[in-house]
């Protein structure tokens, strides 16, 4: 064997926090993606939570193989998310982006060391305040029945929203009139003119909850919309990535109905002080409410995941 052998073990990175023997106490309590012990590595007055993991499975290579698995991703943030969610009632913990991996605990201690000037402001910054996460969706509605349905606007104009049924029955009766294939091709322009409609009115609705959630929340980070597998996956309730994993969640809500269906328009975050945490769901649900073509979702309250300082790079080669 040589020096620079590989060792059996890595270090899984959690959170940081500081060293309290409430801490001590709730990292024993709890294991992680590995199912292994975790534990903390302490450095005066800042502590991170970690646990050591195979070194097969979390080299870089490996992990970066995983992580392109939906399976495999969704696993290690469920695995991520439950130490950190055990460790969120003790007050300020930023939570370490997912898949931070050091090669021992010394390495560790010297990012503690190197980045204690903004790891502790930033833990001063979020004691008390927990995430909540708002997503936008257009709510398409059911595809059966696109066809023979009129165009909804907004219940402040009854009368606006008569003309517009009235009008789009006659256009419906106008197509079945065609030949089959004019028809057809009718038809599609009309339902490509509602997803239209239908994304416009979830750009308007998010802008009127931003707003609104604006007022509660002192901070707010937009996270890019969620596409293809990935929003799969969080419509099925399985959060991956780089956001809050699965497993025990804390509570959501949405409004304008609970298809798992439309383009995700929004994907914010916002930081609110957890004495309004359960204000600021109910604000954000009431501002939703009533929205036709537009589906919300409310989750949280969540440590602040998005509001951390993610370390630098998890798993890169040592000195030997």
């Amino acid at each position: 064997m040589t020096d620079n052998a590989q060792p059996p073990h890595m270090v899984y990175a959690y959170a940081v926090l500081r060293p309290t023997p409430e801490a001590a106490r709730a990292v024993a309590a709890v294991r992680g993606v590995a199912d292994e012990q975790v534990g903390l590595v302490e450095t005066g007055d800042l502590a991170a939570a970690v646990g050591p993991v195979p070194a097969e499975e979390f080299e870089e290579d490996a992990l970066r193989a995983g992580l392109e698995r939906l399976p495999r991703l969704a696993a290690l943030a469920r695995g991520h998310h439950g130490v950190v969610a055990a460790l969120a009632p003790l007050g300020a913990v930023l939570p370490l982006r997912l898949a931070t991996v050091y090669r021992d605990e010394d390495r560790v201690r010297q990012i503690l060391q190197e980045r204690r000037d903004q790891f502790l402001p930033l833990l001063e910054r979020l004691a008390g305040h927990v995430e909540w996460g708002v997503k936008v969706y257009t709510d398409p509605g059911d595809p059966g029945d696109q066809a023979d349905q009129a165009d909804h606007s907004d219940s402040a104009d009854q009368a606006d929203s008569g003309a517009r049924d009235g009008a789009a029955a006659s256009e419906a009766a106008g197509e079945r009139a065609l030949g089959p294939g004019r028809a057809y091709l009718a038809a599609r322009v009309r339902r490509r003119r509602g997803a239209e409609d239908a994304w416009q009115a979830a750009a308007r609705a998010a802008a009127r909850i931003a707003e609104e959630a604006g007022s509660l929340a002192v901070g707010r980070v937009a996270h890019r919309p969620q596409r293809g597998e990935l929003a799969k996956a969080a419509a099925g309730g399985e959060k991956a990535g780089g956001e809050k994993g699965g497993g025990e969640q804390p509570g959501g809500a949405h409004a304008g109905g609970a298809k798992a269906r439309g383009e995700n328009i929004a994907n914010d975050a916002y930081l609110v002080p957890a004495a309004r945490a359960e204000d600021f769901r109910s604000r954000v649900l009431a501002a939703a409410d009533g929205q036709p073509g537009v589906r919300v979702e409310v989750t949280g309250p969540w440590a602040p995941y998005s509001f951390s300082l993610p370390p630098e790079a998890a798993v890169r080669p040592e000195p030997a």
